[in-house]
């Protein structure tokens, strides 16, 4: 059956592809292991050189696939374009650092030498979402190329003109065809291809439940595995805040890539001495974000990717208003074609409500009353998720204090909002997944870490 991509906009087909079968796949995997035992003995500068050079194709080509994202998933092109920005620093930042990142580290004792040496595994299979169809991949690709390993890309069926797109950007650039294959699979026969020995270990962005799954087939094959899973994200907003600051970084946070992001501002727990204040800032600046064709300029909020993604978040809209949340602004789907759902802010949201304890993959944010500081870090740990955190607040020093010792995730900023950076670990913890990448952490992820002995 082929895959299909399909545009939010309008719900048109854009093209289908087929997919790759049993034997493309077979033979993809030998040709991975066979340019695995080139690839990693290439030297730091040979695949810096590579790397540079895929950063400065991306850089060129940044329209058309800001085009192309917008057609396949609904991507503003204004975002499009920042993504595939950001997608070219980090093939510039691991060109320029791996080798420091990855250098052998000296151990003093008895032996007359004794070092730790970090060494490629192989090749490992990347399963990737649509909300981020270049960063997601790039986000791994760099660092696993630029370390010595070859990859193996799954992506989302719905984004598959952007996995072909990432594929001939790094051939062109002068990675080795096979080092870098695109795999047209739907996720049905995921487990099969990670069982195959070729493959050496896997990273997987997408859902708690996805998440679960590939851990499951990967641990029953003793494979190393990293997951970036949901989140629900907290953003404490407390009562010494600068509140319009603190509004307009939440309603930008909320509303990237229409909301839909792991680390996307999620639930805004709001000390109640500035919660009115705080609300109304919000609902004004969520009000003035436009929504439209992603291939216009002004738009700020594009449709969701998918009907069927819409559909689910006005599901979790309407149990929410049911057991008790308020409507302030939008949470209605429009009349008219297209997957689009109004930026929404819901009040009055409290455990028990899908708002507070699902993640909501969408423009709606969901404001929780708190009675003070202590009520608000409560509130904001209570829940099964633990990727991304923030605190707003005026006293820098209670601000780091909060985001340091007292919030659960693995990203808490302050008077920010959460964001993934190459100098930075990204991650997260509980339903939120496990492992690392970016950063010095995220480059050692898909490695030997290997003891050295010399008598």
């Amino acid at each position: 059956m082929p895959l299909q991509s399909i545009n939010p906009t309008d719900g048109s087909l854009i093209r289908e592809y087929p997919e790759s079968s049993d034997a493309e796949v077979a033979s993809a995997l030998v040709a991975a292991t066979e340019a695995f035992e080139s690839w990693r003995r290439a030297s730091f500068d040979e695949r810096a050189t590579v790397l540079r050079r895929a950063a400065a194709l991306l850089h060129e080509r940044r329209e058309g696939l800001a085009r192309l994202m917008a057609l396949e998933m609904g991507k503003p092109v204004a975002q499009g374009r920042a993504e595939t920005a950001k997608c070219a620093g980090v093939c510039e930042y691991y060109a320029e650092h791996a080798d420091r990142l990855l250098a052998p580290e000296a151990a003093a004792t008895e032996a007359s030498k004794s070092y730790v040496a970090f060494e490629p595994l192989g090749a490992v299979l990347a399963v990737m979402p649509w909300n981020f169809p270049l960063w997601q991949v790039f986000r791994f690709a760099a660092p696993a190329l630029m370390a010595g390993n070859v990859g193996l890309l799954k992506h989302a069926s719905n984004v598959t003109g952007c996995a072909l797109a990432i594929e001939e950007i790094l051939h062109a650039a002068g990675v080795p065809p096979a080092a870098f294959r695109a795999l047209l699979l739907p996720s049905s026969r995921l487990a099969r291809l990670i069982e195959a020995p070729e493959v050496a270990a896997v990273t997987l962005t997408g859902s708690t439940p996805a998440g679960r799954a590939v851990a499951a087939a990967a641990g029953a094959c003793l494979k190393k595995s990293v997951l970036e899973l949901g989140g629900s994200d907290p953003y404490l907003v407390l009562e010494d805040a600068d509140l319009d600051a603190a509004a307009e970084t939440c309603a930008a946070s909320r509303l990237i890539n229409g909301g839909q992001s792991c680390i996307a501002a999620k639930r805004f727990i709001v000390v109640e001495p500035v919660l009115r204040a705080f609300e109304e800032r919000l609902v004004e600046r969520m009000r003035a974000r436009h929504m439209g064709d992603p291939l216009d300029e002004a738009t700020a909020v594009g449709p969701q990717a998918r009907h069927d993604l819409r559909d689910e978040l006005q599901r979790q809209v309407d149990a929410s208003v049911a057991r008790g949340a308020r409507v302030r602004l939008g949470c209605t789907v429009p009349d008219g074609p297209g997957a689009f759902y109004p930026p929404s802010v819901l009040t009055g949201v409290a455990p028990g409500m899908p708002a507070f304890d699902e993640e909501l993959f969408g423009p709606v944010a969901a404001v929780v009353a708190a009675k003070n500081e202590g009520d608000a870090i409560r509130l904001a740990n209570h829940t099964v998720f633990g990727l991304g955190a923030a605190v707003f607040t005026r006293d820098l020093a209670r601000g780091e204090r909060i985001a340091r010792h007292e919030l659960r995730a693995g990203s808490c900023f302050v008077n920010a909002f959460v964001r993934s950076d190459p100098r930075l670990p990204f991650g997260g913890i509980r339903e939120s997944g496990y492992g690392r990448e970016l950063g010095a952490f995220g480059v050692r992820e898909f490695v030997n870490v290997k003891t050295v002995y010399v008598a």
